[in-house]
């Protein structure tokens, strides 16, 4: 992602993306030249959290789960050099195993010890600030760090452009598993509504009567919880329902 052109063509294909995994493989795709096939993204989470809570926080990873299970199991963020930097500073924060900074304690020597067995031995950590301030960090690493200084700039465009598409489709996701279920035949209704067309025009077009048409449209009215037909048209289209 050396010129301009591959930039507009990389947040093109993630913006293609229709699923946080297709998202990390295309991250990973650009990562990989530079030595760094695992990845870790997610904010940080409050000190004091159990294993499940910190996972929570977690928005896509290429972990072994074997080794994501014992870093929160050990609470390893509670000791991790490269978190506390990243919540004093955002800054990159390229890192080589036990030796990513001066001064660690036994137990951070652990940590990075422990990860090396897991071919996690070097890396760099990329902070992305989302519009509302949250700071999400995307943590790379592999066996060896192959990357000039000049090309982070590289790699935080690009974690930018991914972790972007990553939190449009978490938003999807999480909009999707809460929405109402809505009939198949209130969907049709909605859509027809959604052109303008009136209950009588609705039961012309799906053959039914329109008294029926009127009671799918209240029907799905109600589930969406709109007061008026417009409300109900917006909310469906915000819900997927409508594209």
């Amino acid at each position: 992602m050396r010129s301009f052109d591959e930039t507009l063509q990389f947040a093109s294909d993630l913006q293609a993306a229709h699923a946080i995994d297709a998202v990390r493989s295309k991250f990973l795709s650009l990562t990989s030249l530079y030595g760094l096939d695992r990845v870790l993204v997610g904010t940080l989470p409050d000190d004091g959290l159990g294993p499940e809570e910190q996972k929570a926080h977690v928005l896509m990873h290429s972990w072994p789960d074997e080794w994501l299970d014992h870093y929160v199991g050990e609470d390893y963020l509670e000791c991790d050099p490269l978190v506390d930097i990243i919540r004093n500073g955002p800054r990159p924060i390229p890192w080589k195993g036990a030796g990513a900074l001066p001064g660690l304690s036994p137990r951070a020597q652990l940590m990075f010890h422990e990860a090396s067995e897991f071919k996690i031995k070097e890396g760099l950590v990329l902070p992305v600030i989302t519009l509302e301030g949250v700071v999400i960090f995307v943590s790379l690493s592999g066996e060896m760090l192959d990357i000039d200084p000049f090309e982070i700039g590289t790699l935080q465009l690009a974690a930018t452009h991914a972790v972007t598409r990553a939190l449009q489709l978490s938003e999807i996701a999480r909009v999707q598993r809460t929405r109402p279920e809505l009939t198949a035949r209130e969907r049709e209704c909605i859509r027809w509504a959604a052109l303008g067309k009136s209950e009588w025009e609705i039961s012309q077009i799906l053959g039914i009567s329109e008294h029926t048409s009127e009671k799918h449209l209240l029907s799905a009215k109600t589930k969406l919880g709109a007061v008026n037909r417009v409300q109900a048209v917006a909310e469906a289209i915000r819900l997927g329902y409508i594209t």
